[in-house]
């Protein structure tokens, strides 16, 4: 897997990280983490995104983001389980896996400037 991909992957995991944050921070430290982790993520996701397709980038980014904050507000937040969530998010996660399988790791020529 080229280092892109693991940008944007490693962008929508702390994408988890600041959308919960933006709602549990409570002090300077959390508010500092949280800003950071938007920062960071973001950066990753807009370098990626100049040489892969960045539609691709950002459906992966956000789905993958998305997915990870709802599992994580199941098993971590108290939220309410539902089979409905699981089967929605396992849809999700298999069309963001289908993008990933049909976009080419190779930049197109021209693509980087």
């Amino acid at each position: 897997m080229n280092q892109n991909w693991v940008r944007v992957f490693v962008a929508a995991f702390l994408e988890i990280f600041w959308v919960i944050g933006l709602t549990h921070s409570y002090d300077f430290w959390t508010w500092t983490g949280t800003v950071i982790c938007i920062i960071v993520s973001n950066y990753l996701m807009i370098t990626a995104a100049q040489v892969l397709p960045a539609g691709t980038v950002y459906a992966i980014f956000v789905g993958l983001g998305t997915a990870g904050t709802v599992i994580a507000g199941i098993f971590f937040f108290g939220e309410a389980f539902k089979w409905e969530k699981i089967i929605l998010i396992a849809v999700l996660l298999s069309g963001v896996i289908g993008l990933k399988v049909v976009t080419p790791d190779k930049a197109e020529e021209g693509a980087e400037s």
